[in-house]
């Protein structure tokens, strides 16, 4: 999977996020999101999320993206925690 296919998961599992916020008609803190929607999911790096994010405000994924909490906007969007090597054309 290349790293643009690997942003596109990470915005697909945003959007499950919101998805599940709107089902819910109410605010749903980060710790609900983990439980109902994330922890869930293969793409996830549990262990890593369980360990270096105790708010489960950061979910890690098991490629070099994760998803951040915004609280003002109430959202997750992709963050970059690990390398990206575009000197291979294979992974873009």
């Amino acid at each position: 999977m290349g790293y643009y296919d690997m942003v596109e998961s990470s915005w697909q599992l945003s959007d499950a996020a919101q998805e599940y916020a709107q089902k819910a008609g109410r605010a749903v803190e980060p710790a609900e999101f983990w439980d109902k929607v994330f922890s869930q999911s293969p793409l996830v790096d549990a262990d890593r999320t369980l360990r270096e994010s105790p708010q489960r405000d950061r979910i890690f994924l098991k490629s070099p993206y994760g998803l951040q909490y915004r609280p003002a906007q109430k959202d997750w969007v992709p963050f970059r925690h690990g390398a990206v090597d575009l000197s291979n054309e294979n992974n873009i």
